[in-house]
């Protein structure tokens, strides 16, 4: 009897070390995967600066009186590239998280007439003409031009809010 007793402590202890092993092992791939995590987490914030996002559009923006230009470059992420008359771009600048969802919502209703290659002629006293450039293809038209959808417009404010808030370049 003290025989199968001792057997059954024996495989008792069998089993509880063999759980121990389990548990250990499930412990030391956790952390495994979690160093891998880390790691790869720290590689892509040290190389945050190598990732290229993609452009959601460039639009330039021609002053019809004065020939002054304006490029706002904006990606993805929500950088922002303002040209002026010099094709050397300024510093890159950050949109805010609303007007990066703006920025994305006229991204997506521009397709269409990008894809389109959607061109509006200036009806006179026109003072700005716009030239946009997407994944999709271009559009042109002017501040005044007849049949705009509602996209351009939004599009044109944002220019404007980008110019003024974010590039904190003076309106011409």
């Amino acid at each position: 009897m003290r025989s199968a007793i001792a057997a059954k402590l024996a495989l008792g202890a069998t089993f509880a070390i063999a759980a121990k092993l389990v548990l250990a092992a499930r412990f030391a791939i956790a952390a495994v995967l979690a160093t891998a995590v880390l790691a790869m987490a720290a590689m892509l914030a040290g190389c945050g600066e190598s990732v290229k996002l993609p452009d959601l559009f460039v639009v330039t923006r021609t002053d019809g009186a004065s020939g002054q230009r304006l490029t706002v470059l904006i990606n993805e992420g929500g950088a922002v590239r303002c040209y002026g008359n010099s094709a050397h771009p300024g510093a890159a600048h950050q949109l805010s998280d609303p007007q990066l969802i703006q920025a994305r919502g006229i991204s997506e209703e521009l397709q269409s007439p990008s894809a389109k290659h959607l061109s509006l002629a200036p009806r006179p006293g026109s003072v700005f003409g716009y030239y946009v450039r997407d994944a999709e293809g271009t559009v042109r038209f002017a501040d005044n031009s007849a049949h705009q959808p509602a996209v351009l417009h939004h599009l044109t404010l944002l220019v404007l809010e980008v110019q003024q808030q974010v590039c904190r370049l003076p309106v011409a």
